[in-house]
């Protein structure tokens, strides 16, 4: 049984503090999450003096190789895939505290061993018994390495040291999975050395929504349904499936995204403003959101839930080929790679808001955004001139591929007749800023180290965001669609998704 839980650790992140020291254990150490992601964020945090001196890494995995080996693969990765130059003199100090051993994430012998090497290291570095453990492996193993971990007391926080346990995506598939694999851990340690990581919030974008809406003084007075019209958050990609097709069986786009990816924006967007930035009053208010979320009837779910298939199409002027011809995919696949969907979120402020989602791959352009579309103003001032209508204001928050915020209003266009032409502000953080390139989980890692976890989902967060999508894997799966494929690859999905909005009146801000 976990330890007596420990009280919430302050955000020093947010002050510019280096981590704690500790030794960072990656399960799962060979595969193409550490290269790509983990080792760059960790070499950028170093470049940025934000990791700690007495500080370690031990890469676990069930492929047979030597530190050695671990240590040259790794040094060669980095070159590859680091969002800067890398300077020999830098990695020096990863490649003097990288180790690797090689074991069965089942078997209890593996993680006795792990014990002892973490001994060492602690007496050859100078780390104190913190540890920091990711799970970079397949979701059917978070359980059992965290169960492993207890039996092996290196979850056990005694002596001042702690112990925290990183979780990659998905959290289950489905409401009573995830609450089975919570159930799971919290049987094994507390939920505040539990970090359910979710990549995006990492986005430089996404931590600035807090801080645009709350830090200013004339946005958040209009960020109601008195003032918004809608909001509008798309999350394209156009890429495939490329050779996760057995994965991408067995999820599909709602699984993937929706409970995830995409609430998280929900509830940063619609989130009252909490009484501090403590960890603990942020989640708060972020799971209020998701559980002032309608949830869909199964009769509803037709008219306000789309789903798409791609079929073969055009991208960049190249042919592309279809879901069910990709790798690893069954050439009669009903699973869904789009997905769009309204919501309504019952409380005071959003009453009679509708909030659009959309995600999809193969998608005409990669773009990850929120738009806050305002109501448009009386046009009784103008009813004279030549203006016959107003156009309503946006504000988008662009996420990616270009981070920034941009605003569009009207102004009087030069001349002697009244005559109204669009206007659009950009702010990109690259221009103002001249930031220096990251991969998304610099922040999430340090925060990690320093026992924040306001960026990190927690067991009731998952909860409700599963109540939301659970009815509507429910009617999918109890109706297969029967018009798969409906989009062509390198569209903006199937004609049912401009539905979704036409029939209120609206359409999608790109498409």
């Amino acid at each position: 049984m976990p330890t007596p839980e420990p009280k919430n650790v302050s955000n020093k992140a947010a002050h510019g503090h280096a981590g704690d020291p500790c030794v960072f254990v990656i399960f799962g150490a060979t595969g193409d999450l550490t290269k790509r992601l983990l080792m760059p964020a960790l070499y950028n945090l170093h470049a940025n003096k934000l990791l700690p001196d007495k500080f370690a890494i031990v890469g676990v995995s069930n492929v047979q190789m030597s530190s050695e080996d671990f240590r040259k693969q790794l040094g060669d990765q980095i070159k590859q895939f680091a969002t800067t130059k890398v300077s020999d003199e830098l990695w020096k100090f990863f490649d003097q505290r990288l180790s690797y051993m090689a074991g069965d994430f089942k078997d209890p012998a593996t993680y006795q061993q792990l014990k002892s090497e973490l001994e060492k290291i602690d007496k050859a570095q100078g780390t104190p018994g913190n540890y920091l453990f990711y799970t970079a492996v397949s979701p059917s193993f978070f359980g059992e390495i965290v169960k492993q971990l207890a039996g092996a007391e290196l979850t056990k926080e005694t002596d001042g040291h702690w112990r925290r346990v990183i979780i990659e995506k998905p959290f289950g598939h489905d409401l009573e999975s995830a609450n089975a694999l919570n159930s799971e851990i919290a049987a094994c340690i507390h939920e505040n050395q539990t970090y359910r990581i979710d990549h995006y919030l990492g986005k430089e974008t996404v931590q600035n929504i807090m801080a645009f809406r709350f830090g200013n003084g004339f946005f958040e007075p209009l960020w109601n349904n008195s003032y918004i019209d809608h909001v509008q958050i798309t999350v394209a990609e156009t890429v495939g499936v490329e050779e996760r097709g057995a994965f991408y069986e067995a999820t599909g786009a709602l699984r993937d995204m929706v409970p995830n990816h995409i609430l998280a924006l929900v509830s940063l967007t619609a989130m009252e403003p909490p009484n501090s930035f403590d960890s603990e009053a942020v989640r708060d208010e972020k799971t209020k959101v998701l559980r002032a979320i309608r949830p869909l009837k199964a009769e509803d779910v037709p008219k306000w839930a789309v789903r798409g298939q791609y079929g073969p199409g055009t991208l960049d002027g190249k042919p592309v080929v279809g879901y069910r011809t990709e790798p690893h995919v069954d050439p009669k696949s009903n699973t869904e790679t789009y997905v769009a969907m309204k919501l309504a979120i019952d409380n005071w402020r959003w009453s009679g808001v509708p909030f659009y989602l959309r995600t999809g791959k193969r998608m005409a352009e990669r773009l990850t955004e929120i738009a806050i579309k305002f109501k448009a103003p009386p046009a009784l001032l103008f009813r004279q001139t030549g203006v016959k209508h107003l156009e309503q204001n946006e504000l988008i928050l662009h996420i990616q591929p270009n981070e920034g915020i941009s605003l569009s209003f009207s102004a009087k266009i030069p001349g002697p007749v009244v005559t109204l032409g669009g206007v659009d502000m950009n702010f990109k953080y690259d221009d103002y800023f001249h930031s220096a390139p990251a991969v998304g989980y610099e922040t999430l890692l340090l925060d990690c180290m320093l026992g924040d976890p306001a960026l990190f989902q927690r067991a009731d967060t998952v909860d409700a965001g599963w109540r939301v999508v659970d009815p509507i894997l429910d009617a999918w799966k109890a109706t297969p669609a029967t018009d798969f494929p409906n989009y062509g690859a390198g569209s903006w999905g199937p004609a049912a998704a401009a539905d979704l909005l036409k029939r209120d009146g609206r359409k999608w801000r790109m498409n």
